[in-house]
């Protein structure tokens, strides 16, 4: 069994194997990337959760916008590796359109990138940020939330262990129920059933977490209408 929480460690995995059983819990459509055939009765050894990230740019740019109506230009933080991008940025620049706004692409894909994408952000006088789910973020996310404190700069993230760790607010597939799908899926196929047999699930609970101290040390007055959406307040 080879379980894999993001989708270039599932593309590694799908390479290395065609028989080892490998459960996945992606952001990305995996029929749109290739990881399946169909969501149904996905062919071969992969199965797994789509946890629905991808398309949730509209909602990540509709909340910054809610928060921040005088914004126009918002910084996209990208690992330009992971196939997340290839899907996500064109649906955030569409969803920006819709709302007149600019988006400036950044990338980052390791330590040493973080602090120049920064001063590219604030040379490019972005109003915000927000970031593609990608497992170098969410390992450095201690970093990168420092990053944008420092820069006085409000941002939506696509986990919620951005928000606990003093991000403004994040909007995504909860976490727990996640766990809860995958986790079925591989006692069923220790038990004996075959990926083929399993379909591809979709995420079926979204949760926006906001951190109130950190939009107080912002100095943003969050409407009432954003915080009684929110599931979570973090005081």
């Amino acid at each position: 069994m080879i379980v894999c929480y993001d989708t270039p460690a599932a593309f590694a995995a799908k390479a290395a194997t065609s028989t080892i059983p490998i459960v996945f819990g992606i952001g990305t459509d995996p029929v749109r990337v290739g990881l399946g055939d169909r969501f149904n009765r996905p062919a071969g050894n992969l199965t797994g959760v789509y946890d629905l990230y991808t398309g949730l740019a509209s909602k990540h740019l509709e909340l910054l916008h809610d928060l921040l109506p005088a914004a126009r230009t918002i910084a996209l933080f990208v690992n330009p590796s992971n196939p997340n991008a290839r899907v996500y940025v064109p649906e955030a620049q569409a969803a920006a359109n819709a709302l007149g706004l600019h988006v400036e692409v950044l990338t980052a894909s390791a330590e040493g990138d973080l602090e120049p994408a920064f001063r590219i952000m604030v040379q490019q006088r972005a109003d915000a940020l927000v970031m593609i789910v990608d497992p170098f973020f969410i390992a450095w996310r201690k970093q990168f939330t420092a990053l944008a404190a420092r820069w006085v700069t409000p941002a939506i993230y696509p986990i919620r262990w951005f928000a606990e760790v003093g991000g403004l607010m994040s909007y995504g597939a909860a976490a727990n129920e996640l766990n809860q799908q995958m986790g079925t899926y591989i006692g069923r196929i220790l038990q004996g059933a075959k990926p083929a047999d399993l379909p591809i699930q979709e995420s079926t609970k979204l949760e926006l977490v906001i951190n109130l101290k950190t939009a107080k040390a912002l100095g943003l007055a969050l409407p009432a209408t954003l915080l009684a959406r929110a599931d979570e307040v973090i005081e």
